[in-house]
C-alpha cells in the first residue's frame, strides 16, 4: 500500500520561513503529479502548489512569489518551501500525489496532514 508523510509543519511568524516534505512508501512504479493542498477549519480543501512528472509547476495565486514546491526525482521526497508567511495561511497543509499502479490506472493518496499556525 502506498502511504504519504507530511512532515515540517508548526509554528513560525509572520515573515518567517517553513519546509514542508512528503515522503511516499509502498509500491511506487511513478509519480504522475504530486501537489500540496491546505484546508482551514470550514473552508474547502484548496490547491496550494503542484508539480508534474516533467517538472512544471503550478502555484496559486495567493502563494505566488513566496511558496516553491520541488521534487529531486519521481521516487524521492516532495518538498514545499514557504517564506514570508502569513497569518491567513494558518491552516492543515496535505500532500497529495496520483500514482500509476503496473496496469497504468492512476489512484489519488492523500497524507494525514501537518498543521502550520503563523503567529502575527
Amino acid at each position: 500500500q502506498v502511504q504519504l508523510v507530511e512532515s515540517g509543519g508548526g509554528l513560525a511568524q509572520a515573515g518567517g520561513s517553513l519546509r514542508l516534505s512528503c515522503a511516499g512508501s509502498g509500491t511506487i512504479f511513478s509519480i504522475n503529479t504530486m501537489g500540496w493542498y491546505r484546508q482551514a477549519r470550514g473552508n474547502e480543501r484548496e490547491l496550494v502548489a503542484g508539480i508534474c512528472r516533467v517538472g512544471t509547476t503550478t502555484d496559486a495565486d495567493s502563494v505566488k512569489g513566496r511558496f516553491t514546491i520541488s521534487r529531486v526525482n519521481a521516487k524521492n521526497p516532495e518538498y514545499l518551501e514557504m517564506n514570508s508567511l502569513k497569518p491567513e495561511g494558518s491552516c492543515v497543509y496535505y500532500c497529495k500525489a496520483v500514482i500509476p499502479d503496473s496496469t497504468m490506472r492512476t489512484y489519488d493518496y492523500w497524507g494525514q496532514g501537518t498543521q502550520v499556525t503563523v503567529s502575527s
